[in-house]
């Protein structure tokens, strides 16, 4: 029984040391056939905390419309920012296009 406590006790040790150091696993695989190379994956893992994450960098899921409902948000601002933009530009363009035709005319 004391022994089984030690040993959870190492593991959660050694679990809260990879999360707050951070652990990164990399590898790539190739496909080929006769040298030729037709498909590359590269394969980037990182075990971290998230705080540990965000100190690093890695703040992909905050901007992850599936992960995230802020991302979401900022997603629907965006575009409604261009669409506003589009029509500001149609309408110059209408309006430019109908002096244009006044012009003609006379």
């Amino acid at each position: 029984m004391m022994e089984h406590s030690m040993q959870s006790s190492t593991i959660v040790d050694v679990l809260e040391k990879v999360l707050d150091k951070g652990v990164v696993i990399a590898g790539d695989i190739t496909v080929g056939i006769a040298d030729v190379e037709l498909l590359t994956i590269k394969i980037r893992l990182i075990v971290a905390s998230v705080d540990k994450a965000k100190e690093i960098g890695m703040d992909w899921w905050e901007n992850d419309p599936y992960l995230s409902s802020k991302a979401e948000n900022q997603q629907a601002k965006a575009l409604e920012e261009e669409n506003r933009k589009l029509n500001e530009r149609l309408e110059s363009l209408e309006k430019q296009l109908s002096s244009s035709n006044r012009l003609n005319q006379v």
